[in-house]
Parts: C-alpha cells; sequence; structure tokens
C-alpha cells in the first residue's frame, strides 16, 4: 500500500496571494491528531502525530477499519453520537481512545468524516468561573444601551473567561477593512483600540472561512505544522479542512503574528444577516491552550454581540431617528398656499435641513433655484444636475463622497455628500452635506502591508501607529435620513402637482376672463361703427350732398358754416378712431414694470395740458406722491386723461378745483389677500354722478351724458382702467352728484403681486 502526505507546498506569491488555499494545508497543530475516516469507517487520513498519543505510527492505522485500531465500543460510541443532538449542537464528545481520555469534534466533509481529538484537560474550577462570569455577562448587559457599551462589556468578559492578554472587539466596514472597536487588555500592553487594519490583513478567502468556522485557535505560534497522510490510491486526493479546529495556519499569517509579539490566539467571528460583521480576537504573549468547554464559552460572548447588534444601533440612532421624524411630521404639517412662492416658506423652514441632518438643500423647479443653508452656488447645481443626468439614470442617488463618481467635483467644491431626488418634470430636490476632515490611525503603514523576495510574500514587520488624513468625503448619510428625505420628496412632489394644476386653473380663468371681456370690447367697438362712427358720417354725407344740389344758389356764408360743420363731424370721427387705437395699443402692452417717479409724471403733465388747465381757470393742488412700479408713458396717459375728465365734467357753478392726495406708506388693500399698495386719489369738485354708475363708467364707450352736453367718445375711463389692468393695479371711482368726483388709483408695492382680479 502506498501512503503519501497531502501537504500544500505551494509559494504565495502577489499573483495568488487572493487565491492561496488556506482551506487544503494538508497540516494541522500539534496539540490534537486527526483522522479522515470513510462512510464504511476506513481510516483514509491520518496525521503524522498520532504515534505520539497512542505508539501506533500513521502508516499501521491507513487503510485499517476504524474498531480495528480502536475497538468496537469507541465505534458504537462515535456512531451515537454522530446521530445525536450533541453532535448537532458540535457539543464535544468525550471519550476514551486505547486507555487515554480525549474530546473529540467530528464533522463531514466531501464523504470523509473529520475527526479531530484534543486531551481532555477539562478545568472543573474554571469551568465554575466561566459559567458565573456568564450569568453576571447577561445582568449587566442589560444595562448598556448602546453596542460600543455592549462590545466593551463582551472584551472584558472574554477576557475574564478565557485569561487572554489582550481581547479586542474588531468590526468591518464596508471594504472590509478593520476598526479595533472596543478592548480589554492588560494594563502594562500598548492599546489598539480605535486602530484601523485593512481589508489586505484578513484576506478575501480567510473571511470565508470565518463564516463558515465560527471559532479559530493557534495555541503555539511557534508550532511545527504535522503532516496529514492518505492512501495514495487516487490522484488528486486531499482534505477540505474548512470546518477543522486543529487546521493549519498559512505561513503568511503566521508570520503577521509573530511580527506583532503574539503567541497564541482565539477568535470568534461575529455573523450578522448572513455577513462577517467582525471578530473577538484574543491575543496571548505566550503560548496558551483552552478546553473546549471555555472555547464555547468564548462563542457564547459572540454570540451576545451578533444577537444585540440590530437592537442597538437601533437604539443609537433612535434618538438622532426621533428628531428626524419630528422634523419630518412638521414639515409635512405646514399650512402652505398652493402657490409657487410657497416654495420660500419650504425651502427657508428648518425642518427641510433637520430631516437629513444636512448643511445646506436647494429645490429645483422651472429653471428656478431655491436654496438655504451652505449649498454651491447655481452655476455649480446645474452642473451637477447635468452629470447627474448624464450618469444616472435613476430618480434617486446619494453619496458621501461625490468625488468618486464625479472626479470634477474634488477639494474646490464646498460640498462632498448629497442626497438627490428627482420631482419628475417639475424639478430636484438635492441635500448637501460639506466635506468632513478625519484622521485615521492605522496599525502601520496599510501600502506596505505585504512585501516579496525570492521566497515569496512576508507581511511587513512595522506596526507603528501611521496616520492618514481623509479628505473629500462627508460624515456617511444614515438610513433613517435617507428614508425622510425620500418621504418629503413625495410629499413636496404632490405639492408641486397641486402648484401647477392651480396654475393652469388660474391660466384658464384668466383667460376666460380675457375671452370674455375681448367679447365685449368686440361688441362695443361693433356698436360704435354701426352707431357713433356713422352718425357723423352721415352728417357730412347729408351736407356735402345738399352743398352739390344747390351750388347756384348757395352763398358764400352758407358755404362756409357747411364746411364747418363737415369739419366738425370728421375731427369727431378722427378722435373715435384716435381712441380705439389707444385703447387697443394699451390692451397690448406688455413691457416690463420700472420704478416711476409719480411727482415727475404730474408734473410733466400739468404743463403738457398748460392751456386746458389755463382756459378753464381749473386750480390744481396736490401732496407728495410716492415712487410705484409702473410704466412711465401710460403714467403719463394715465394722468392726463383723469385731469382732462375733472376738466371736462367741471361745475357750471363754480370755479374747477382738483386736489391730488396718496399714501406716504404702503397700506393693506383688499385684507382677504394680504396685498400691500400705495393709494393716489384725484379728488374734484365737479358735476359728480350717481355711485351706482361707479363701475360702468370704466367701460368702454360708456357715457353717462349726450353728446350735445359733453363731447367725447366715452373711451378715456375705460383706457385708464386698462392701464392700471397692465400694471397689475386697480382703479375706483366714488362720485356725488353736483358734489365732484373722487378717482382713486392703486398699485402693488410687490411687482409680483397683482389686483386684477381681488
Amino acid at each position: 500500500m502506498k501512503i503519501k502526505d497531502i501537504v500544500n507546498r505551494d509559494i504565495v506569491t502577489l499573483t495568488n496571494c487572493e487565491h492561496e488555499p488556506i482551506h487544503i494545508p494538508g497540516q494541522i497543530q500539534p496539540h490534537g491528531f486527526l483522522l479522515g475516516i470513510t462512510l464504511q469507517w476506513k481510516i483514509d487520513f491520518c496525521s503524522e502525530n498520532v504515534a505520539a498519543y497512542f505508539g501506533i505510527s500513521h502508516t499501521q492505522m491507513l487503510g485499517k477499519d476504524f474498531a480495528a485500531v480502536f475497538g468496537v465500543t469507541a465505534e458504537n460510541e462515535i456512531l451515537a453520537y454522530t446521530n445525536g443532538d450533541e453532535f448537532k449542537d458540535a457539543f464535544p464528545l468525550e471519550i476514551e481512545l486505547l486507555g487515554s481520555l480525549f474530546q473529540i469534534n467530528i464533522h463531514k466533509s466531501e464523504g470523509i468524516y473529520i475527526l479531530e481529538a484534543e486531551l481532555l484537560f477539562a478545568d472543573q474550577e474554571k469551568l465554575a468561573n466561566a459559567y458565573k462570569q456568564t450569568i453576571q455577562f447577561v445582568s449587566q448587559m442589560n444595562k448598556t444601551t448602546s453596542l460600543k457599551d455592549l462590545c466593551a462589556l463582551v472584551a472584558q468578559g472574554t477576557r475574564e473567561i478565557t485569561g487572554y492578554d489582550r481581547v479586542m472587539i474588531y468590526r468591518f466596514d464596508e471594504q472590509y477593512n478593520g476598526e479595533v472597536f472596543a478592548e480589554d487588555c492588560r494594563e502594562d500592553l500598548e492599546p489598539f483600540l480605535g486602530l484601523h487594519y485593512p481589508h489586505t490583513d484578513i484576506p478575501a478567502q480567510a473571511r470565508e472561512l470565518y463564516i463558515k468556522n465560527l471559532l479559530r485557535l493557534i495555541v503555539d505560534i511557534d508550532y511545527e505544522p504535522v503532516p496529514i497522510y492518505t492512501v495514495d490510491d487516487k490522484e488528486g486526493k486531499n482534505l477540505d479542512l474548512s470546518l477543522s479546529i486543529l487546521r493549519s495556519t498559512s505561513p503568511i499569517h503566521v508570520e503577521y503574528l509573530k511580527n506583532i509579539g503574539v503567541g497564541a490566539t482565539l477568535t470568534i467571528s461575529l455573523i450578522h444577516h448572513g455577513k462577517l460583521w467582525g471578530l473577538i480576537a484574543c491575543h496571548h504573549y505566550s503560548k496558551k491552550n483552552i478546553s473546549p468547554e471555555i472555547r464555547l464559552a468564548a462563542k457564547l460572548q459572540g454570540q451576545f454581540i451578533t444577537s444585540q447588534i440590530d437592537i442597538r444601533q437601533s437604539n443609537d440612532e433612535y434618538i438622532s431617528a426621533q428628531k428626524t421624524n419630528l422634523a419630518l411630521e412638521q414639515l409635512t404639517s405646514l399650512e402652505l398656499p398652493v402657490l409657487k412662492e410657497s416654495l420660500e416658506k419650504i425651502v427657508n423652514a428648518p425642518q427641510l435641513l433637520e430631516i437629513a441632518n444636512a448643511s445646506g438643500v436647494s429645490i429645483i423647479t422651472r429653471d428656478k433655484i431655491y436654496k438655504n443653508g451652505l449649498t454651491p452656488s447655481d452655476e455649480q447645481i446645474i452642473d451637477l444636475l447635468r452629470h447627474l443626468k448624464s450618469k444616472n439614470n435613476s430618480d434617486f442617488f446619494s453619496t458621501n463622497k461625490i468625488s468618486d463618481h464625479f472626479p470634477e467635483f474634488d477639494e474646490n467644491s464646498n460640498f462632498a455628500g448629497i442626497i438627490y431626488h428627482s420631482l419628475g418634470s417639475n424639478g430636484h430636490v438635492i441635500w448637501f452635506r460639506p466635506e468632513t476632515i478625519s484622521e485615521i490611525k492605522w496599525g502601520g503603514d496599510p501600502a506596505k502591508r505585504i512585501v516579496k523576495d525570492s521566497k515569496g510574500l512576508h507581511p511587513g514587520n512595522s506596526y507603528n501607529i501611521y496616520k492618514q488624513i481623509v479628505k473629500n468625503q462627508s460624515s456617511n448619510w444614515k438610513l433613517y435620513e435617507i428614508n425622510a428625505a425620500s418621504q418629503y420628496t413625495h410629499t413636496l412632489y404632490n405639492h408641486l402637482i397641486l402648484i401647477m394644476l392651480s396654475e393652469e386653473e388660474e391660466k384658464y380663468r384668466s383667460q376666460s376672463e380675457i375671452l370674455k371681456e375681448t367679447n365685449s370690447e368686440l361688441e362695443n367697438i361693433n356698436w360704435i361703427s354701426t352707431h357713433d362712427l356713422q352718425e357723423p358720417l352721415r352728417k357730412i354725407q347729408l351736407i356735402t350732398s345738399k352743398m352739390l344740389s344747390e351750388l347756384d344758389v348757395i352763398s358764400t356764408e352758407s358755404i362756409s358754416n357747411s364746411l364747418q360743420r363737415v369739419s366738425k363731424s370728421a375731427n369727431r370721427m378722427s378722435g373715435l378712431l384716435e381712441d380705439i387705437l389707444k385703447y387697443t395699443r394699451i390692451k397690448n402692452t406688455r413691457e416690463k414694470l420700472e420704478e416711476v417717479d409719480l411727482n415727475k409724471i404730474l408734473k410733466s403733465t400739468i404743463k403738457e395740458m398748460h392751456e386746458t388747465i389755463t382756459e378753464s381757470q381749473a386750480i390744481i393742488e396736490h401732496e407728495n406722491l410716492p415712487e410705484v412700479h409702473a410704466i412711465s408713458f401710460l403714467m403719463r396717459q394715465l394722468f392726463n386723461n383723469i385731469l382732462q375728465n375733472s376738466i371736462k365734467y367741471a361745475s357750471s357753478e363754480r370755479q374747477p378745483k382738483i386736489v391730488i392726495t396718496a399714501s406716504q406708506e404702503p397700506v393693506l388693500m383688499h385684507d382677504k389677500y394680504k396685498v400691500y399698495c400705495h393709494w393716489v386719489c384725484f379728488s374734484d369738485n365737479g358735476i359728480g354722478f350717481e355711485q351706482q354708475y361707479a363701475e360702468s363708467i370704466f367701460k368702454v364707450f360708456t357715457r353717462l351724458h349726450t353728446q350735445e352736453q359733453y363731447t367725447g367718445s366715452g373711451i378715456g375711463l375705460a383706457l385708464c382702467k386698462k392701464i392700471m389692468q397692465t400694471v397689475g393695479g386697480d382703479i375706483q371711482a366714488e362720485g356725488k352728484p353736483n358734489q365732484g368726483t373722487d378717482i382713486i388709483i392703486y398699485f402693488p408695492c410687490d411687482p409680483e403681486d397683482t389686483l386684477l382680479h381681488l
């Protein structure tokens, strides 16, 4: 029978180190022995050191029936164990083999029972202490609130149970870089708490084994590996030791531990949601072994942590999450008008920043950017949206390091983290966080962890604290912050939809009003064309026809009178046409409003009307007038029409007098709508009118008197109404028969406001 060892002798290099087959080393540690038994209970694998335990060499055992070597009783005990609950729970079996007491662990690997045995050395006193400390730990555990406090308690409890010199709770980040999250160690040792270690210290294949096998023990770092032998009856024969307790360690890892002065280790995996969350790493600075019972007690400490991770992390975040939820509740309960102006109130609400604990926020809608807090410039925001659109098809994006995704936004930007949400066709909302410069203390330079020579790879031997400054990233966004931002985005989206619908409704209503008004004006223009314009035209036709029929007998004086009448009718027709043109011109004016000083407008209007005012002997008195948002040439036409109207309808019983007063401070106009205005009032002592006509006098071509009494087209005050509508203001009239008329005009203080439909 030919026998061979299965020792893996491949040299690890930079090209294969990530695939080092550490699960099939073909060797074990010497504090126990290993047997590989077939399903027919023949010994197919055997560690070389069995002779040290039984005086029987591995060559004598290989190929033999288990019962032939160890007896039928031992085989039956092991068979009963493999079929019982102890095997399922991986509780060691205490058994006598050839006169010696052993504790054995058995697991199945690819059709082979792997039996690992260690001499029984149960320390009853230590076992009792471990039980007592575990009971005390459970009572103390309930007094801790944070995950960090719990881990510190576990580190302390594990060290008390096991007696190791140093116990660390080692936590991984997303890239599997490790951090010493909690620690308990001898007072004379330098603490490692807070140090970080790169992911290369525990490569991927090692992490995979930590998930499969939750407990890993190295009794003596200076051990001589014991080779495993097998019957050489087929090519490539090997033994997977992924679940083995005695499995020999990677030589790189052994060298690593020697470089930091460690003599023995115990490692317990912390598995959370199927992933390797961290490790309980126990170091001793001389060789050390612990009994299987103590190992299980230590393993229980790890289960205390993993069972509490979700609860403790939730508790750690509970207070902050409560504040976020309160801010979200306050924000969604704001009473907002269904107007685009409400976006200013939203973006300036402190709760909009608080829901994501952001430093700045911007809402981008309809080519307008609303901002609050520490935000980029408008140009940067537009550039960021362009990049997001080109590289990200999702409606959501978040990062705490924007430069990783868009290098254009580097240290020159005043933000590093964002939460982005699309608002559909209505726009976007972005929360910002600035760069948080932090210092990471590495246990040695992470770039010099592995060195290569002619013999392969070796870990570096310098583990002095190496400080790294991390820039261009913000603090991480918490899940509850991202969720709160997402929830409010939905609320904001709905609000923008309501604003859009309201504006569409207002637009249609406004268009309906304009259409109604236009139809009314068309009816009036049709009426004037068939009545007022026809009347002077008929006179012209009648007079010229009579003159032509009486050319032989008509006198010079009669011709002169007739021509004067023709001229008067033609002038009236011309005036009507001119007023119609003025009215349509006002209708189509859409010039931008500007700051207009009404004092200058009044002064120039009085100067233009000097002859009319002198001829009528009218007295005009006025006080200081305000500056308003209007259009200069329209204001001159407005003032001219109002003054002309007052002079035209002056009383024959008294000298015409016009007094112009104004508000010196903004006043609240139409209290229901909270619109602040300036007003100007033209008061005359003319013939006045009945108040029931206060609205109709502003309609086009409306007249309260006959053409014979007072000449004119009836367009003057209609022009005034149209001018005030154009600048977003209003005009009203108050009359008293035989006493006079007050014409009051109103100008909104804010050019965005309007009084058109109030």
